[in-house]
Formats: C-alpha cells, sequence, structure tokens
C-alpha cells in the first residue's frame, strides 16, 4: 500500500504543477469565470490516470468566450491537444473541454473543464459531491479506492464517482468485486449520487 500512496502523492503533486504552469485557474478568472476543482484530485483520490477536472461557471453561456479562453490556454507549449464539445441544447447546458499537457516524462495529462451556465441543473453538484466524499473518507475507505484504481488495468477506463460509490456504498474492496458491482449496477451518462 505504500507504494500506491507514493505513487498517488507523486501524481497529485505533479497535477499541481500542471495547474501552475498552464495558469488554468487565472485564464478562466480573468475571463470572468468561477473555477472550481473537483474529481479525484480535489477529494485527494488521484493515482494513476492522469486527469485534472474543474467546473467552470459563468453568468451567460458564450461559446466565442468559451473559446477565447482555451485560445490562451492552447499557448502553452505542453498543450497538445484539444477537443470541444456543444452539450447547451441538454439539461447539463455546458461547453465540454478536453487539453492534453505533455509533462517532462512525455506523459500526457487530460485537463477536463466543463464551462457550465450559472444556475443551471448541474451549478455546484459536483463540489457538493467532492466536499461529500471528503467527508465521509476514513482511512480505510481512501486506501480501499486508491488501491482500486491502482490495480484497474490502463485500458478499462471507469469514472472516478463509480468506485466512490461501490467503496462507499457498495462495500466493495477487492478489483473482482469491483466488476461485479460494475456489473450489477449499470450506469449511463451523469452518476447522480452523493455519499
Amino acid at each position: 500500500m505504500k507504494q500506491i500512496e507514493e505513487i498517488a502523492a507523486k501524481n497529485q503533486q505533479k497535477a499541481w504543477e500542471i495547474i501552475k504552469d498552464t495558469n488554468v485557474i487565472g485564464i478562466w478568472q480573468d475571463a470572468g469565470a468561477t473555477i472550481n476543482l473537483v474529481g479525484s484530485l480535489k477529494t485527494g483520490l488521484l493515482v494513476k490516470h492522469r486527469d485534472i477536472d474543474f467546473h467552470i461557471y459563468t453568468e451567460k453561456l458564450s461559446v466565442t468566450d468559451s473559446f477565447s479562453a482555451m485560445m490562451k490556454l492552447a499557448q502553452n507549449p505542453r498543450i497538445k491537444r484539444i477537443e470541444y464539445g456543444n452539450l447547451l441544447d441538454t439539461d447539463e447546458k455546458c461547453i465540454e473541454w478536453h487539453a492534453w499537457y505533455e509533462d517532462d516524462c512525455k506523459e500526457l495529462w487530460q485537463l477536463d473543464m466543463i464551462h457550465i451556465l450559472k444556475g443551471s441543473t448541474y451549478d455546484g453538484y459536483f463540489e457538493k459531491v467532492a466536499g461529500r466524499i471528503s467527508e465521509v473518507l476514513t482511512d480505510e475507505t481512501r486506501q480501499a479506492i486508491l488501491r482500486l484504481k491502482y490495480e484497474t488495468p490502463d485500458t478499462e477506463k471507469i469514472m472516478g464517482i463509480i468506485y466512490y460509490r461501490a467503496v462507499l456504498s457498495g462495500g466493495v474492496r477487492t478489483y473482482a468485486e469491483l466488476t461485479e458491482w460494475i456489473k450489477n449496477n449499470p450506469t449511463d451518462g451523469v452518476l447522480e449520487w452523493m455519499p
């Protein structure tokens, strides 16, 4: 377990260095947005899947303004690719951005930035989820989540929230139990769960 804890600590430190190097928070704040860290880095549960999640809020949601902020982020030479998704006509009322940052070791880190209309369905929701997860974690459940994330093959894509729900609500502790739990608890799209 010590090795997994060390990997998690190293990757979390690296994630904060990337946030600083990209100035992603400053870029969005300069655009008049509120930007909040969510996901595994926020909860201290980032292990080996190199992603950093932000939810970004503005009073009005303008594709032009969103592209303008991303144009500034793209000027960082370590940003190697950016993807855009327009979900303004859905309940989520958002624009999805995914940017890939190449670190000194030539490993790619994914920055997920979800630009959300203030006052819409998911305004603040995932911040509350992250807060609740942090509140209810014990040393034992934290270690179980870190271990499960570490043991997940790199070819498998499992949302962080699935691990948290499986461990905190489902009592899952092994990778075999996790795969069985996922089979018995299918999810599609946004998973609305809070411990």
